[in-house]
This record gives C-alpha cells, sequence and structure tokens, in this order.
C-alpha cells in the first residue's frame, strides 16, 4: 500500500513546473482559454488531498477528478469525463472561443478536505487542413511534372549536343586523314621530281662529256 501511495505521489510530482491550485472537495475550480479555431489542446492533472495526521500533501487512490470543458460561445460541452486522481483530456476547438475548464473532485470520503490540484494545458498548433494539405500536394506535383519535363528537355539536347560533337569529330578526322594524305603525296611527288631532276642532270652531264 505504501508503494502504491509513494507511486501515486511521484506521478503529481511530474507536475510539479505546472500550474496548481488549492480549494475544498465541495468546489469546483474554472479556468478559461481563448483558444482559436482548429486547435488541439492537451491538459494534465494531479490532484493531492491534505493529511491531517502526516501533516503533508498525499495522494489518495480512490479520489476521483472530473473534468469539464465547455464552449462559451456555443454553450457545447466538449469534455465531461471522470477519471483517477492523475490523468489527461485531450480536445480540439471547433471555432475561435473562450473555453472554460473546470476540475472538481469526488470520492475523497465524509467531510470537506483540502485539495491540491496541479493542471498543465498545452495548446497545441492548429489541426491540418486537409484540403489545404491536398491542394498543397497537387501543386506539388504540378511543380515536380514541371521539372521532369525540363530535366527531359535538358537530356534531350545533351544527346543532341553529343551527336553534333560526333559529327563534328569524325569530319575532324577525316580532314586530318586528308590532310595526312595530302602531305604524303607532296612528299612522293617532290622525291619523284627530285630523282628525275637526277637522272636528267647525269644524262645532260654525260652527253657534253661525250662531245
Amino acid at each position: 500500500m505504501k508503494l502504491t501511495t509513494f507511486l501515486l505521489a511521484a506521478q503529481v510530482i511530474g507536475l510539479a513546473q505546472a500550474l496548481h491550485f488549492y480549494f475544498d472537495s465541495s468546489e469546483k475550480r474554472c479556468f478559461v482559454e481563448e483558444l482559436p479555431s482548429d486547435t488541439v489542446v492537451e491538459g494534465k492533472y494531479g490532484a493531492l488531498v491534505w493529511d491531517d495526521g502526516k501533516q503533508s500533501w498525499e495522494a489518495d487512490p480512490g479520489l476521483q477528478v472530473r473534468v469539464n470543458v465547455e464552449d462559451l460561445s456555443s454553450a457545447q460541452v466538449v469534455v465531461n469525463t471522470k477519471g483517477p486522481h492523475t490523468g489527461t483530456f485531450t480536445f480540439s476547438s471547433h471555432e475561435a472561443a473562450d473555453h472554460q475548464i473546470c476540475l472538481s473532485t469526488e470520492g475523497v470520503g465524509s467531510g470537506h478536505k483540502h485539495v491540491k490540484m496541479y493542471l498543465d494545458v498545452n495548446v497545441g498548433p492548429s489541426k491540418h487542413d486537409k484540403e489545404s494539405d491536398q491542394r498543397h500536394i497537387g501543386t506539388l506535383a504540378g511543380k515536380l511534372n514541371e521539372l521532369n519535363k525540363k530535366v527531359a528537355d535538358i537530356q534531350r539536347e545533351q544527346r543532341y549536343m553529343r551527336e553534333v560533337e560526333e559529327q563534328f569529330r569524325d569530319l575532324s578526322e577525316a580532314t586530318n586523314a586528308r590532310a595526312v594524305w595530302y602531305c604524303i603525296a607532296q612528299i612522293v611527288v617532290l622525291v619523284a621530281a627530285g630523282v628525275w631532276q637526277m637522272r636528267h642532270l647525269k644524262v645532260y652531264f654525260e652527253d657534253k662529256k661525250l662531245r
């Protein structure tokens, strides 16, 4: 029993950094929170009861906490739950309005007892707009398709440039080959002309000697 009480108290101590307030077990404490539309709210609470014998705040396993949340603009009850002395509650605001959060206790035995309540309310981001998300996804898909088309155009242009480059390289190689053969032909002609001139001069000088 002592271990159970210790664990229950430890759960409440985990909320030590949260807002805490005091009230009698017969009372109900309420707070007003102004919320924007489509907003998720998560609350954590923990309650301790004053023990006159121990002169300290103790966790009572039999204590129950009722949480009531009401949209003041429409008088609609958003949350109405009863749970153990520590727990959580979650709700979403449908419209921008003031929301009243009330906490009360039950099951504390006979007579009035003093209650120390910890409350931590976290207002989260707005809920996702599915239609907006779908439009955003559609926009991204359209941009992605445009990007794919541009990439395809760039690839097609690169292939064309490679083909032009290959044609230019083939033409350059053919031109270089012709130039080489032209040089070889010139060399052959020059050698043949030199041989012919030498033979012609030889015959000419031989004729001169004979005379």
